[in-house]
């Protein structure tokens, strides 16, 4: 419909779009509600003073591997945040989200656009004619239904769990890294450890050997002090291949080629971290994978409001605005301007059930994404308890291995003694050494794990905790 510009019906413009605005409001989705999940007052293996578990996921935690006080891997970790590959992927993610909600809330505002046009027409028996065009036009669709704040919303929402992704992200590839540097020291510790034993072997060997010469013990004593001292040649061997896999490991987490990258043998801090008596359990729902699993069950949320604007009908509104003529300068005659202003509506009559089914499908997935939610809360609580429950056991276990390897070392030591008086055999003596090995290498073995058990119980509650939090 075009009107001259005299003529423009302003009070039917101004009803029609207050009518559009004041029917926006009517949103047909439903209204969120974080699901509920099972919330203990307290961990089963957690000191006395921890309080309920309360969302908290967005606090700040902090470089916990600081707590570890050590300066390689401090320099180390900061590294995971610029170069590690799947950080960066997790970055881009996020990015790519946060550009989905812009487009999505862009929906919300009329889309205008300027139009220019020029021909020249004629024929044999007709005139050329020269035909000239410059219009400005828009177009709106009001959110009646809330379809499109219900896109918006959930964008946001699938934001916030892309961003919830590269925390979780960034707290893996940072754990990991932990986790190879601790097994790199103490693959340095065992093999020190065993580089001494080596030693004290070869001497014995020696002896043994000067002894069999003397005619004072059989052969049967140098074979075992020879097969002895390569069975801990072989270890040695053994563990630095795995050395060289755990510095591999760390290389490909700091983003560099493994030829490139070394990491020098260093005395082993086994420090391992304190729980502070008063942390609450409140830092249970700083997990990254919590927060990213409740946004995804918003943003399921959202598309069943999004399903269900379409039993409603769509409408529109566009207009536009332009000036033509014979010449150029008749672009500029307020003469020969037209306007014109259009209202459409469209509604789905018959769809066999399309809209319906899309509707229960919209439905299904939140419920799905409802049911992952609640099984990432109960593993996570899970995960907390187990790594509470190891850390509980293997500090008492170090102090027994503690105890075995001191009175293995003195077994060792007797035997011996012994050995070189003439009071005992020499197969004595090698199952002496072999204890004493043995229970020397499992006391660094609890160690090591004392602090990946850190390591993991600071992974399953989000990150690094501080004292008042």
């Amino acid at each position: 419909m075009r009107y001259p510009m005299t003529e423009i019906p302003f009070a039917r413009l101004h009803a029609i779009a207050i009518a559009a605005l004041l029917l926006g409001g009517c949103a047909v989705g439903p209204t969120y509600q974080r699901p509920s999940t099972p919330e203990p007052a307290a961990f089963k293996e957690a000191a006395p003073g921890w309080s309920p578990a309360q969302p908290a996921d967005m606090l700040e935690k902090g470089p916990w591997w600081t707590l570890f006080g050590d300066p390689v891997l401090n320099q180390l970790a900061s590294q995971v945040e610029v170069s590690n590959q799947n950080v960066a992927a997790a970055v881009a993610s996020y990015a790519q989200a946060r550009a989905l909600v812009q487009a999505q809330r862009a929906s919300l505002f009329p889309e205008v656009g300027l139009n220019t046009s020029a021909d020249r027409s004629g024929g044999n028996d007709v005139p050329a004619e020269s035909r000239y065009r410059l219009s400005i036009g828009g177009s709106w669709e009001p959110d009646i239904w809330g379809r499109l704040r219900a896109g918006v919303s959930a964008a946001s929402a699938g934001a916030e769990a892309s961003a919830a992704d590269l925390a979780a992200a960034r707290l893996s590839a940072q754990g990991e890294l932990a986790i190879n540097y601790f097994l790199v020291r103490e693959a340095d510790a065992q093999l020190a450890l065993l580089a001494t034993t080596i030693e004290g072997y070869q001497r014995v060997s020696t002896i043994t050997q000067n002894r069999f010469n003397a005619g004072i013990v059989a052969k049967s004593d140098v074979l075992q002090a020879q097969t002895q001292l390569a069975n801990a040649q072989g270890d040695q061997l053994s563990i630095a291949r795995q050395r060289a896999q755990f510095e591999n490991a760390i290389a490909i987490l700091v983003g560099k080629s493994p030829s490139s990258f070394s990491l020098a043998a260093a005395p082993w801090t086994a420090a391992v971290p304190d729980i502070p008596v008063g942390v609450p359990s409140t830092l249970l729902e700083r997990r990254p994978d919590i927060a990213a699993a409740e946004r995804r069950v918003a943003a399921a949320n959202q598309q069943i409001g999004i399903a269900r604007s379409a039993y409603y009908p769509s409408i529109g509104l566009s207009g536009s605005y332009g000036t033509g003529g014979s010449k150029v300068g008749d672009l500029f005659s307020v003469s020969n301007a037209l306007w014109s202003f259009g209202l459409s509506a469209a509604q789905s009559i018959f769809n066999a059930g399309a809209t319906r089914a899309s509707v229960a499908g919209a439905e299904a997935q939140h419920e799905v994404q409802v049911a992952r939610y609640r099984q990432t809360v109960l593993a996570a609580f899970g995960d907390v308890e187990n790594q509470l429950a190891a850390a509980r056991i293997l500090a008492s276990q170090q102090v027994l291995r503690k105890q075995a390897s001191d009175a293995a070392d003195q077994v060792e030591t007797q035997m011996l003694n012994r050995y070189k008086a003439g009071q005992v055999g020499y197969s004595e003596v090698v199952l002496a050494q072999a204890s004493a090995l043995s229970a020397r290498r499992a006391l660094v073995q609890v160690q090591a794990d004392r602090q990946a058990t850190a390591v993991a119980l600071i992974q399953s509650i989000g990150g690094g905790w501080k004292v008042g939090q």
